[in-house]
């Protein structure tokens, strides 16, 4: 007898969501606002839920991936007597006190909840780069269904508060695009003159940016201890390069708006008597 699941919601996302459980032979059945976009899904052999009373009631484990939290408890409150004794994972992208609230919004019908984020594209489902972060009041729950989950990829169970997955899906996205907005100005500033290709400066920025993630374990070290000693070029130093940086890219046409937060972050702790310290002092200044 295959194991059953039902999943609300068929963008991108939960469309991949969807298909990895079909051809996992999960018994899974999916509902949509808009029933039309299931018809592929359908055709591999999904099950379309006609109300969100009968996804909900077709089996134990309900996955949600929606627009947004509030689009969440609209499409459950169509059905809240059909929730007592069901496992809600929310997969839906939010803020850590959304979470929250559409926790203690559930719970309350007498429905366990977990929260998750995904650290991936539709197309990276069920990939070994496919990472999944959890979280919600009971690890025994999660620990019931991390099988199930891990046909989605690798799971990562953060704790108990249902807001930690989006706090730190959120915290990891920040990262990402604080490395593509580095990649746009760079890239930008050293092909603003003829003969330099993104393609080819790539050649040069891939390495370096690789040494330097070698350095944030230093830097992350320096955070914890709360000793932000310098261990080479300190920050007085950095902000009179950063002040090149930005003069260079107005001189080539390139806007320095990607760069100026941090410089900015970079000075006042300067000001604030971190002169001589590295820049890990900044943390203290993101407040």
């Amino acid at each position: 007898m295959s194991k059953q699941i039902s999943l609300f919601g068929l963008g991108a996302m939960g469309k991949a969501l969807a298909l990895k459980y079909v051809e996992t032979g999960y018994t899974t059945t999916i509902w949509n606002r808009s029933p039309g976009k299931a018809e592929p899904l359908v055709a591999r052999g999904a099950k379309l839920a006609s109300t969100v009373a009968d996804g909900i009631e077709a089996s134990t484990l309900i996955l949600i991936c929606l627009l947004d939290n509030a689009s969440v408890k609209e499409t459950l409150s169509k059905a809240t007597p059909s929730l007592p004794g069901k496992t809600i994972v929310n997969l839906t992208n939010g803020t850590p006190s959304q979470a929250r609230q559409v926790s203690e919004w559930v719970t309350s019908f007498g429905a366990v909840y977990i929260h998750g984020g995904i650290m991936a594209v539709p197309d990276m489902i069920g990939s070994p780069h496919s990472v999944l972060l959890y979280s919600g009041e009971s690890p025994e729950a999660f620990d019931h269904i991390e099988s199930d989950l891990a046909y989605l990829g690798t799971s990562k169970f953060l704790g108990t508060d249902p807001g930690s997955a989006s706090l730190h899906d959120l915290a990891l996205l920040a990262g990402m695009y604080g490395l593509f907005s580095g990649f746009f100005h760079s890239t930008a500033l050293a092909t603003s003159e003829a003969g330099t290709t993104a393609s080819g400066f790539l050649q040069l920025l891939t390495p370096w940016l690789g040494a330097m993630t070698h350095y944030l374990g230093a830097l992350a070290k320096q955070i914890d201890d709360g000793d932000y000693t310098t261990q080479g070029s300190n920050l007085a130093m950095q902000v009179a390069g950063i002040q090149n940086i930005v003069k260079a890219s107005k001189e080539q046409g390139v806007s320095p708006a990607f760069i100026l937060p941090i410089f900015e972050r970079m000075g006042r702790a300067v000001e604030k008597g971190h002169g001589e310290d590295d820049v890990s002092a900044v943390i203290e200044f993101m407040g």
